[in-house]
């Protein structure tokens, strides 16, 4: 819980930060912010709903008062909105002609994580934001058993930069293990 907490604190904080810096330099460019944005944030073209997203953390928080185990799949679902069903490593399939798959992050996409020896039955989680080409943040339950991870670092290491091996931050300041990654689901239908 106190994670959780801090994590949302931490947030709070960058996001008043982030905010002064883009009215300052909307201020100075002689544009509106709105356009401005457009040009230089197009992968954050997508957005997560904050209201899916308080409900997502709300429905987690409630879930580990009660001592059950808050899962990756039903917290992606209520952030993103993709309604697939079935452990992590069957999303990329199942969204196959449902959904928009890519190789390309946008905010809001599930990132689908192939099962592999560590994490067999998969893993998805939300991007949260698009920092550059090759590095994004996510949202996402049980990378920490029974606990919510917000704004976690997550890095293309992908010989062909498409996203199909990534390295996640888990601890400050150190990137972990390489997993596979399958691609992004798109909340909008095909």
């Amino acid at each position: 819980m106190m994670s959780i907490q801090n994590n949302i604190a931490a947030r709070a904080g960058r996001i008043s930060i982030l905010g002064l810096f883009l009215v300052s330099l909307a201020a100075c460019s002689g544009t509106t912010g709105l356009s401005q944005d457009k040009e230089m944030n197009f992968a954050n073209a997508g957005k997560i709903d904050p209201k899916r997203k308080e409900m997502a953390i709300s429905v987690a928080k409630e879930m580990r008062e009660r001592r059950e185990r808050v899962w990756c799949v039903p917290f992606a679902r209520n952030i993103s909105g993709i309604d697939i069903r079935g452990n992590a490593r069957t999303w990329w399939t199942k969204a196959n002609g449902v959904y928009q798959r890519s190789h390309t992050p946008k905010v809001g996409a599930v990132m689908a994580f192939s099962s592999s020896s560590k994490i067999p039955l998969g893993h998805v989680a939300v991007v949260s934001s698009v920092e550059s080409p090759r590095q994004i943040s996510i949202d996402h339950a049980n990378w920490k058993r029974n606990q919510v991870s917000l704004d976690m670092t997550v890095v293309d290491v992908s010989k062909k930069n498409d996203w199909s091996a990534v390295r996640v931050m888990s601890h400050p300041n150190t990137l972990g293990s390489v997993y596979p990654v399958s691609g992004f689901i798109l909340a909008s239908r095909d």
